[in-house]
């Protein structure tokens, strides 16, 4: 079994939306070290939810 390492939350790494939503930054998922394949507004890895693809660099 396989256990997600707990991330300690720093300045940068999140802000609010105007709905009160926290939304992780483009910093906070480098950090993270891997995508959760949840198509998060800042992915820094190119995935796709809509076609559960990663986009490949030219």
């Amino acid at each position: 079994m396989s256990f997600k390492k707990n991330i300690p939350l720093e300045e940068g790494d999140y802000y609010l939306t105007p709905e009160g939503y926290r939304c992780f930054t483009e910093q906070y998922h480098l950090k993270r070290g891997y995508c959760c394949k949840s198509g998060c507004r800042h992915c820094p890895y190119g995935y796709d939810k809509a076609t559960d693809t990663f986009k490949k660099d030219n």
